[in-house]
């Protein structure tokens, strides 16, 4: 049915697509949108925890300065989910789950993905790239115990608010994470290995004007130190050796990326670095009617733009070549136009006054002290922040996961900069969390973005039988 499939009304999913693209950020939303303009009705299968989240790495940055057509800045969960609405508004149909498996040695190639084997003519590979670690000897030790990949989703913490910080990194994202983080603590410490910034100008300059914001050149990180939680770094100056402790109760990464190219490891050709090879100037890579778009095979520049721009040239040119060997079946829409995007809208709080003992989801304090007393059903608490990118694509999913069930659970948005004492409480020390009570007992808790099916089946298991 057409509701189900995102295909314009009156048609039906092919046996065979047309188009699947794997990968959800500027680059693979782009491509979604031209390829179902020009009437391919693209697959994307968004991503889930293979590679990072829905969205890319926008997800995690907060104020995108330099996208074309926000003269303002724009946050970058927002720009993604207009992305996301303005490629389902053609008729991109999405599959919210990771790629399992690609085969390229076979036509139609065959993707395996949410237990389901996705038959396509054409691909286009757009899973971007992972942030990397340090791989300090007590780094899994103190890994969401004051380190973090990701200031952007953590930095409104309770544990880092009025504290040391330090980020490591001397790119526009390190400068970015810096100012961004004296927002919450006292002072930030950018720790950058080389006598100079590689970030642009603009950001450098911003951080050296920034009278919180410590740089510390030639210095690298030897370990992390404390006890329950991070209490200091050790650090070595590159060109003496000497070594100190810097007192921190946090340190955010900002070293850059490794392309999530696993997939397809053995089956497209790569560079040195692992990042796919295309043709010069071009998207086709070593496998006919396979195409790559964004941080995937873009090891240099690395940008919003230049990925959305690399999307495009990725759809048509896989368009070109599903016509040329007459593959693509075409879809016919009822009407020319689309119906107009729906623009997301923010959870309001919930006040005394709005409070429904029933509702599926509400938001704030209220809400969560009135059901953790009174209500008999399991219940779902999501911490937030308000730029978290990850907590907008998870809080989609958790109300789906209500819905399915029937009513016979709840959720609450706790938003930790409104309600900073009860996170506190909770001891959330990084966004998303998500906790799951029952009959007043914290069953189960989660840290960061995970599969719908991870929280439906804790569910059910606290009701007693499968819904």
């Amino acid at each position: 049915m057409a509701a189900e499939t995102g295909l314009p009304s009156g048609t039906t999913a092919p046996d065979t697509e047309n188009l699947v693209i794997i990968g959800s950020g500027p680059a693979g939303y782009t491509a979604a949108i031209y390829a179902a303009r020009a009437n391919l009705s693209p697959l994307l299968i968004t991503g889930f925890q293979r590679g990072g989240i829905p969205g890319g790495q926008l997800m995690t940055t907060t104020h995108v300065e330099n996208f074309p057509g926000f003269p303002d800045g724009v946050l970058g969960p927002d720009l993604m989910d207009l992305m996301k609405a303005q490629a389902e508004r053609w008729g991109t149909r999405l599959l919210e789950a990771d790629a399992d498996a690609i085969d390229l040695s076979r036509r139609p190639f065959r993707i395996e993905a949410d237990g389901r084997s996705i038959q396509a003519q054409a691909v286009i590979l757009a899973t971007g790239a992972s942030a990397n670690r340090l791989g300090l000897p007590q780094e899994e030790r103190f890994w969401s115990k004051g380190i973090s990949a990701c200031a952007i989703c953590d930095g409104a913490t309770p544990q880092f608010r009025n504290e040391e910080l330090a980020v490591v990194g001397g790119g526009d994202s390190a400068c970015e994470e810096a100012v961004y983080l004296t927002k919450y603590g006292s002072h930030v410490h950018l720790l950058v290995r080389s006598g100079q910034l590689r970030a642009s100008a603009a950001m450098a300059d911003r951080v050296q004007a920034n009278p919180q914001i410590t740089v510390h050149w030639h210095t690298e990180v030897v370990d992390a130190e404390g006890d329950d939680w991070l209490a200091s770094l050790r650090l070595r100056n590159r060109e003496s050796g000497e070594e100190q402790q810097l007192p921190v109760r946090g340190l955010f990464y900002a070293i850059g990326h490794t392309p999530n190219t696993e997939l397809v490891q053995g089956q497209l050709s790569c560079d040195a670095k692992g990042y796919l090879v295309t043709q010069p100037g071009r998207p086709e890579t070593s496998v006919e009617g396979v195409y790559a778009a964004g941080d995937v095979a873009d090891a240099e520049w690395r940008q919003g733009i230049t990925a959305a721009g690399s999307g495009c040239q990725a759809a048509l040119a896989a368009e070109r070549w599903l016509s040329h060997h007459n593959l693509a079946s075409l879809v016919s829409r009822d009407s020319v136009e689309p119906a107009q995007a729906a623009t997301p809208q923010a959870s309001e709080t919930t006040t005394e006054a709005s409070y429904d003992p029933d509702a599926l989801w509400q938001k704030g304090s209220y809400a969560l002290r009135k059901l953790y007393h009174d209500s008999s059903k399991p219940l779902l608490v999501v911490y937030t922040s308000p730029s978290c990118g990850p907590c907008h694509v998870l809080k989609p999913q958790l109300k789906r996961v209500l819905d399915e069930l029937g009513g016979r659970a709840q959720g609450v948005e706790i938003d930790i900069e409104a309600d900073q004492e009860i996170a506190q409480q909770a001891g959330v020390n990084g966004t998303p969390t998500v906790q799951l009570f029952f009959g007043k007992e914290l069953k189960q808790q989660w840290r960061g973005v995970k599969q719908r099916s991870e929280f439906r089946s804790a569910i059910e298991a606290l009701l007693g039988a499968p819904v």
